[in-house]
């Protein structure tokens, strides 16, 4: 598995859509040293920066956060009736399944 680099991560993403650090900067009303912090994980984005990048740059959340690869199951397509079903047998699978003892 690969390391994760949040920073990393934050100037591919960037350079991806071709720029620079200034532009970024001036997209979101900060400073530059501050999107340099955040590519050299000296400085950690709020949530809605994080916001504000994610729909800059076009990503999840998920991904800029590494998080792509985590398994998800989406319910918003059921009755709430199917939901709490799903959910109900998720839970049950979890107790059955516990590796750890309680």
């Amino acid at each position: 598995m690969a390391v994760y680099d949040f920073g990393m991560r934050l100037k591919e993403l960037r350079e991806g859509r071709r720029l620079s650090r200034a532009d970024v900067a001036e997209r979101l009303k900060v400073a530059r040293a501050t999107i340099s912090g955040y590519e050299r994980n000296t400085i950690t984005p709020g949530v809605e920066q994080l916001v504000k990048l994610a729909l800059l740059y076009n990503a999840s959340l998920d991904y800029m956060l590494g998080m792509e690869y985590r398994s998800r199951l989406y319910l918003d397509d059921l009755s709430e009736s199917q939901q709490r079903t799903v959910l109900d047998i998720v839970e049950r699978l979890k107790k059955e399944f516990r590796t750890e003892p309680e």
